[in-house]
């Protein structure tokens, strides 16, 4: 980790008659656009799309006098002196070129909320940020509950899906703010520092826009650069901490690991049944500061225990107390279709992780069960099993398979665990769902799981993977009636 005082290079910018080009509607363009106009911008708005959708929000914005060019993402506005970007626009797209080679910066949403933050006079409420693979939504959420806890004024933020621009601009004040960042997010943010970070893990994701795993793993190393207090990285994932070592950080930062074994000073980790601290306790290498039990943590499913460690961690450095870090964690309820579980029928579990749509994800999920009949496949964005069906294979009863790429699936189950059943369903229709259920109760034997966990988005069958669990929970309950 490297050491010195790192230069904020987050200079106040005066948007007053500068000409900025919005690239992309959407969540965050449309803010973005409506904040920068209100700060007496020029702004132009650039939309590859031209659907009914995009229409509609041009309409709005040209009422306030915003310039809207739909169908046309690729070309730069003359006269441009910044450009502010959807997250999700890739780096390679010609306006960025475009734009590098006339030397016009980009920045993307929380580049501009960052900037925006300690705006008339406000004191700005520092950002305890968190990125990683899989679990940052959870984790930002029980940091969030955790903070309340402790009487603090915070909000769940950014990637979230509620505005940054929205929680720096707006009337409401916080102390403290729970910062959820994508490598969307953080390769369009140059000048973020944070009071401090956790990358919570590291697996392949989103290579077709970073182009590789190293720059993806740069992008998400980028939450680090300037923490002024803790670097949070995962012990099981080296990769996380060799982020930390890289990093360019405030003096006096200090890496804090988390554990799922006993911690090592300068880590939080379990102990028998309880959530311990050994990094923000005075004298940590003889003592220990307890903080929860494990059954406090909802579902107290590993990969969960970890997101409340990394939370646990994030709250500490900021000073909260261990009471606030133990009622957060028993006030928090996770989000639908994150390992939730729907009924027993029969002696037999129901879970639903609809959200698991990739290996690492659908990994953890697996490792929560002993006895496991799997529903599993949808589209597998390149993804190969091998590895996950090999480490779960112990485990597995059974397996139903759906979706387009279940071959997938059934293959990597073939080679690693030819003994295990498997149910391939030939057909890719919503109702199919109610089939699978109906085949892995089939399967299974009271004291089982029946886990949706497909390791594949949705769209082949279902909009989004929320709906996917509404089917899934829905055919549980038929079950049962």
């Amino acid at each position: 980790m490297g050491s010195g005082q790192v230069t904020d290079s987050s200079a106040p910018f005066d948007f007053r008659g500068k000409h900025v080009t919005v690239a992309g509607l959407g969540v965050s363009g449309v803010p973005a656009a409506k904040v920068l106009h209100g700060l007496g911008a020029r702004v132009t708005v650039v939309n590859d799309g031209d659907d009914e959708r995009a229409r509609t929000q041009a309409a709005e914005l040209e009422t306030l006098g915003v310039t809207v060019r739909l169908g046309d993402g690729a070309t730069l506005p003359e006269g441009t002196e910044l450009i502010v970007t959807a997250p999700g626009w890739k780096p390679d797209k010609p306006l960025f070129t475009a734009a590098h080679e006339a030397g016009v910066p980009v920045w993307g949403d929380v580049e501009l909320a960052w900037r925006l933050r300690d705006r008339d006079g406000r004191k700005a409420a520092p950002w305890l940020a968190v990125t990683g693979t899989n679990g940052k939504t959870t984790t930002v959420q029980m940091l969030a509950s955790i903070l309340r806890a402790a009487g603090l004024r915070t909000a769940a933020v950014g990637n979230i899906g509620v505005s940054l621009l929205d929680a720096v601009t707006g009337d409401e004040e916080y102390d403290v703010l729970a910062v959820e960042l994508s490598s969307y997010q953080l390769h369009w943010a140059p000048s973020l520092r944070a009071h401090s970070a956790a990358v919570l893990n590291l697996a392949p994701d989103h290579l077709d826009w970073h182009g590789s795993m190293e720059a993806y793993a740069a992008d998400k190393g980028r939450i680090y650069e300037g923490n002024r207090v803790a670097c949070v990285y995962n012990v099981a994932d080296k990769a996380t901490e060799d982020l930390v070592r890289a990093a360019d950080v405030e003096e006096g930062c200090r890496a804090v690991g988390f554990t799922l074994g006993s911690p090592a000073p300068s880590q939080l980790g379990v102990v028998e049944d309880l959530l311990v601290d050994r990094a923000f306790v005075e004298d940590r290498h003889r003592n220990a500061q307890e903080l929860a039990e494990v059954s406090d943590v909802n579902p107290p499913a590993p990969h969960n225990i970890a997101n409340a460690l990394a939370a646990a961690a994030l709250a500490r450095s900021f000073g909260v107390s261990a009471a606030a870090v133990r009622d957060g964690l028993r006030a928090f309820t996770p989000d639908a279709h994150r390992i939730a579980h729907v009924a027993d029928v029969d002696g037999v579990a129901y879970v639903d992780d609809s959200k698991a749509t990739n290996t690492h994800a659908t990994e953890a999920s697996l490792a929560a069960y002993e006895s496991i009949v799997w529903i599993a496949g949808g589209l597998a964005k390149g993804a190969t099993f091998d590895e996950l069906v090999a480490g779960a294979a112990k485990r597995l009863r059974g397996a139903v398979l759906i979706g387009a790429d279940r071959a997938l699936i059934r293959e990597a189950l073939a080679r690693h665990a030819p003994e295990v059943p498997v149910v391939d369903l030939d057909r890719t229709d919503t109702g199919a769902m109610l089939q699978a259920v109906q085949e892995a109760q089939r399967l299974a034997r009271p004291g089982d799981t029946v886990l949706l966990a497909p390791a594949c988005a949705s769209m082949d069958m279902f909009t989004n993977y929320n709906k996917r669990g509404d089917a899934f929970a829905q055919a549980v309950r038929e079950l049962g009636a």
